[in-house]
């Protein structure tokens, strides 16, 4: 038996992705040293000082290199046939955590104890990427074969946002639907895709121009019914490819358009969300009668986005000012530019910008920030590292470390491309999504593309739940990928 396990230790480490893993131990260095700068005060402490941040993530460094080591030696089987157990019982901790968790800046996600605090939702990301991937390996399972397969996956995934969102974590819980990308992986309709970036738009639109009226309506509110005009006509012609009944739509719409205008220059100014709705209805009721000539799925698909998008846009409102809490209201108000705020709510993003616009092209040098150094920054080794980056290395360090990043990912696609069952690839397209999306939020909030929403930046921003999260992540795709040799002998 001992001589077994040896002969299988030694085969992982041979079979072991050595790429993946040197990307790893560069990122959570330059992590660490990151962080030495971002809390550096000129008291001339040690980065190895346990005292200081930077210690401290060198220590949580070390415990997950252990944490990773012991993955690498279970047997990988483990992960496939405990899934939906550690799925369940990480489900149980977020909703033990909701009741039992102090309050920590307005949330309950943090458990505490003693001296250290872990958040449950940094390990849920995995068991979450397990369950989906245990799913999918499922005898017979093919995602398109039934609807009912989509609502299991989608449960997988939602069940964690939910409790996550109970515990007032909006920006974890908010990683989570970047699942959603793995099920477009394993063959679900681009149109889902299309129809979150349509909501994304109309929501952006519907809130940043609330204020201008244009026939007794906002502005925002004119522009979607339009752009939901314009998307029912192309889903028409192209999608459903009928130019007749697509064009007699688009005849409608403009000919009902000449009259309201025709109407306003004498001065009878029709409500714009009477007129919207009345346009919109009679051009569904049509086309309703008219797709019984052929067959009738992409035209019922088509009719329900248009009244998904009517009604989405009438949530809008609702879920802006009565859903979203004051704080994530002027978080988006400022990344929209709907308001400055610079001493409130788009001071972190502010200062942020400020301290990388004035790295230049090659920076102010290692712990030469100024920004950084006068903490004008506030969190600026936990979600704005990226700006110390940015200030001290400039744009030529800036993107080296996006380079890393992207070399990281690459390589996890091609991991996940070479893997011979789905329970293997989906886990490892969970990996990606979840990277993929810390990344893009992380820095689009630091450089103030996106509201910021609390998202650390992977194996760099200070704190020992997310480092050991994505190491857990990443070690038990290692595990299994090694393992590909191992299951063909």
């Amino acid at each position: 038996m001992e001589s077994r396990n040896t002969d299988t230790s030694t085969s992982v480490f041979k079979s072991l992705d050595w790429i993946t893993v040197l990307l790893y131990l560069i990122l959570v260095t330059v992590g660490a040293i990151s962080i030495y700068a971002a809390s550096y005060d000129f008291d001339n402490a040690s980065l190895f000082d346990l005292n200081e941040f930077s210690g401290k993530q060198i220590l949580w460094i070390g415990l997950s290199l252990l944490v990773g080591l012991v993955i690498l030696l279970m047997d990988y089987r483990i992960f496939k046939i405990y899934a939906y157990p550690i799925y369940g019982i990480v489900l149980i901790v977020l909703i033990v955590t909701i009741f039992i968790a102090p309050n920590t800046k307005g949330s309950h996600s943090w458990l505490v104890f003693g001296p250290v605090s872990l958040q449950p939702a940094e390990f849920g990301k995995f068991a979450t990427a397990l369950c989906l991937a245990k799913l999918f390996d499922s005898y017979n399972f093919v995602l398109n074969q039934k609807i009912s397969n989509y609502f299991r996956a989608l449960i997988i995934i939602f069940l964690p946002i939910i409790l996550i969102l109970l515990q007032r974590e909006t920006g974890s819980a908010l990683v989570y639907v970047s699942f959603i990308f793995v099920l477009y992986r394993e063959g679900m309709s681009g149109l889902v895709l299309f129809s979150v970036l349509c909501a994304i738009t109309f929501f952006v639109v519907a809130v940043k121009f609330a204020d201008p009226l244009i026939l007794g309506i906002p502005m925002g509110e004119f522009t979607v019914f339009l752009l939901i005009m314009l998307i029912f006509v192309c889903m028409l012609l192209f999608y459903c490819k009928d130019g007749i009944v697509g064009r007699n739509v688009l005849i409608g719409f403009a000919g009902s358009g000449v009259i309201v205008s025709v109407l306003a220059f004498f001065g009878v100014v029709l409500n714009g969300t009477i007129y919207f709705l009345s346009a919109l209805g009679i051009g569904m009721v049509y086309t309703s009668i008219m797709m019984f000539r052929h067959r009738i799925g992409k035209y019922l698909i088509t009719i329900g986005f248009v009244a998904t998008s009517v009604m989405f846009l009438f949530s809008v409102n609702y879920v802006f000012g009565n859903v979203l809490e004051p704080h994530q209201q002027q978080r988006i108000k400022v990344a929209l530019g709907i308001e400055e705020n610079i001493m409130g709510a788009g001071y972190n993003v502010n200062q942020s910008k400020i301290a990388i616009g004035s790295g230049g092209i090659a920076g102010k040098g290692f712990l030469n920030g100024t920004q950084t150094k006068l903490k004008y920054v506030p969190e600026q080794h936990t979600d704005f590292i990226f700006c110390t980056i940015g200030e001290e290395e400039g744009f030529i360090g800036s993107v080296a470390v996006l380079i890393l990043f992207l070399g990281l990912i690459l390589r996890l696609i091609h991991i996940a491309e070479r893997q011979r069952t789905a329970f293997e690839r989906v886990y490892a397209y969970c990996v990606v999504s979840i990277l993929i999306f810390h990344l893009g939020i992380n820095v689009g909030m630091v450089i103030g593309l996106c509201p910021v929403i609390g998202i650390p930046l992977p194996f760099f921003s200070y704190g020992g739940s997310s480092l050991w999260g994505f190491t857990i992540l990443l070690f038990i795709l290692l595990r299994l990928d090694a393992a590909r040799k191992e299951r063909t002998d």
